[in-house]
């Protein structure tokens, strides 16, 4: 059922509404370094979450998902406090956004997530989705960044997990057939145009058939991790260091992490290492994209995978067997597990007119490997698309 079909079920009284899309994204290049303020890039994709609304003079909340049983209905005098269902993610909007504006009003709609759940950032969306559509109702205006920032507060500050600014800002900055290079150090953007060389390309999205769930997870210990290391390395090398919440490891040069990466837990240098690393991945990647060398762009694609498993060290057995899978698999150009890495899914940049081949292949190989998954893993194929939008 579509989230219009679903809207005039719960409330057929209402003709007047609105509509957010907010697309899910993926991440060729920059994996897991954006919350140690690196560089990463992204594009946003034509799936993702929709939501049909109107707004409430009274302050309540009625919203009814097409994924998930339940309602999220309660007033806004309420105490907005976690529940750990799907109607967290709106009370943690109108909690974040009432540190910075006046949100009195509430709404009545149905939101609805086109794709599975897992390594596509569909929370990020979601949470983008409310707060557009909490920001219409309340005539309030946010900048891009704003709402970037807002997002990822949320999320950190409500939800419980330490994420960056990657997933908000492609699903909010991107455009169509451009690839989006943020540098989260500065919150700088350019939205790269392919060089005239560049073949024909679409994305694949693979579903491991095992859900991710970021929250409780080893992401934040990841976080911690790098944390220490950049903490660890500014003792070491005689640098001025605060809070050990504030460090970063773009606050501590390639060179010292070369001087002090042996002194180090194993554990942390090897967190180190995958950013400096990814980092430097990016900007060839980058270069690539420019001169539409999509071949030399989807190797270091598998690069990042291989680093992601590896040093990084996420990814479940499923994720690092679709990986080994794609890198045999002809028509595509790079691969690699899409979000954290605990379980979700893989995204793959490949040749549209090799699709049936590719489907074809994964899906024999995969399921000779994980047959239990049969009737949950997925392929679909999409394309690039423009960021968030409220019509």
């Amino acid at each position: 059922m579509t989230a219009a079909e679903l809207f005039k079920q719960k409330f057929p009284d209402i003709t007047e509404t609105q509509r957010v899309f907010c697309p899910y994204r993926i991440c060729p290049l920059g994996a897991h370094v954006d919350h140690q303020l690196g560089r990463v890039t992204g594009f946003a994709i034509d799936k993702g979450v929709e939501m049909i609304f109107t707004p409430t003079d009274d302050g309540m909340i009625e919203v009814y998902s097409c994924n998930y049983p339940g309602t999220a209905c309660f007033s806004m005098k309420d105490e907005l406090t976690r529940e750990f269902v799907w109607g967290d993610f709106i009370k943690g909007a109108i909690v974040t956004l009432r540190q910075k504006y006046d949100v009195t009003r509430g709404i009545k709609g149905v939101i609805r997530g086109e794709l599975p759940v897992g390594g596509l950032s569909s929370s990020a969306a979601v949470i983008i989705t409310y707060m557009l559509a909490l920001c219409s109702a309340n005539n309030i205006t946010m900048s891009q960044l704003d709402m970037v920032k807002t997002a990822q507060a949320e999320e950190r500050d409500y939800i419980g997990v330490n994420v960056g600014k990657l997933d908000q800002s492609c699903e909010i900055y991107s455009r169509k057939d451009k690839l989006l290079f943020l540098d989260t150090l500065d919150d700088s953007t350019e939205l790269v145009q392919a060089g005239t060389d560049m073949p024909s390309y679409e994305f694949a999205i693979i579903f491991s058939g095992v859900e991710r769930k970021l929250a409780g997870s080893a992401y934040n210990t990841r976080v911690d991790e790098c944390k220490s290391a950049a903490y660890a390395m500014m003792a070491y090398a005689g640098m001025d260091y605060g809070k050990f919440e504030e460090a970063h490891l773009r606050d501590v040069p390639v060179g010292i992490y070369y001087e002090y990466k042996d002194k180090m837990p194993m554990n942390w240098s090897k967190r180190a290492q995958h950013f400096y690393e990814e980092n430097a991945r990016v900007l060839k990647g980058v270069e690539a994209w420019r001169q539409g060398d999509l071949a030399a762009f989807g190797k270091l694609v598998f690069e990042s995978g291989y680093s992601s498993i590896h040093v990084y060290e996420t990814g479940s057995k499923e994720l690092s067997t679709l990986y080994e899978i794609m890198k045999e698999c002809d028509g595509i150009y790079g691969g690699r597990f899409s979000g954290a890495g605990f379980n979700g899914c893989s995204m793959a940049i490949v040749d549209p007119s090799k699709k049936e081949q590719i489907t074809a292949f994964i899906t024999e190989r995969y399921l000779a490997q994980f047959p239990e998954r049969k009737d949950s893993f997925a392929i679909c194929y999409c394309k690039s698309a423009d960021g968030v939008k409220l019509s």
